[in-house]
């Protein structure tokens, strides 16, 4: 049988597959996972009792957007790497537009007060446990996209790894905004970031392992 017959005779009876369903699992991973860590959020870490005061600042925006916007570029990259292809991934890139952007505040922030302050605006009030903490809540996200890859087609298994891990993390660091009270941008930029980039790369070592089909 020659190899064209036999790949026809393959999908002879295969049925469609319906329209949009990639993105539809991926979603609802995403949300699967966000509502057990926004539980955590809320049951484990507490909301920041000052919230609706707080969502009138400028800073809460700009902590949304940041991780919002890595999580939303990471999510369509890992859309991407979800099918069996080896295309590119430039949403990859697009994201590092809102890293520029939280470095150009940053800068702006810091040559705005004396340098004596610098330490504090850089550490504030919770910088031992905020990386840790945006690393743990991205764990029920993360799972809630490994259920989704369960009836995807990865074939780069480390980078696909890779964006889910990161995706979970920037969602879980969106979502732990309803607890931080740090304000500052250089913060933000050091260790949201490094909590979801240690989920990025936790993914990516799992990935080979968990992502194989």
């Amino acid at each position: 049988m020659k190899t064209e017959d036999l790949i026809s005779t393959l999908a002879a009876n295969v049925p469609p597959v319906p329209r949009h369903s990639l993105s539809r699992r991926l979603v609802a991973g995403v949300m699967l996972g966000g509502v057990v860590t926004l539980l955590a959020v809320g049951s484990l870490l507490g909301f920041r009792p000052d919230l609706w005061l707080a969502m009138h600042g400028a800073m809460f925006w700009i902590k949304w957007l940041y991780t919002g916007s890595l999580a939303l570029c990471a999510s369509l990259a890992t859309a991407r790497l979800a099918r069996p292809d080896t295309g590119m991934t430039g949403w990859l890139w697009l994201a590092g537009l809102p890293v520029l952007g939280l470095v150009a505040i940053s800068v702006q922030e810091l040559a705005s007060v004396p340098s004596s302050q610098w330490l504090a605006m850089w550490l504030g009030a919770s910088w031992r446990v905020c990386s840790t903490n945006v690393f743990l809540l991205s764990v029920p996200i993360f799972g809630g996209l490994l259920w989704s890859f369960r009836r995807l087609a990865p074939t780069r298994l480390r980078l696909a790894g890779a964006t889910a891990g990161l995706t979970a993390g920037a969602w879980g660091a969106t979502l732990y905004c309803l607890h931080c009270p740090e304000v500052s941008a250089i913060f933000v930029l050091t260790w949201y970031s490094l909590g979801i980039a240690l989920a990025a790369l936790t993914g990516a070592m799992l990935g080979p392992k968990l992502l194989r089909w």
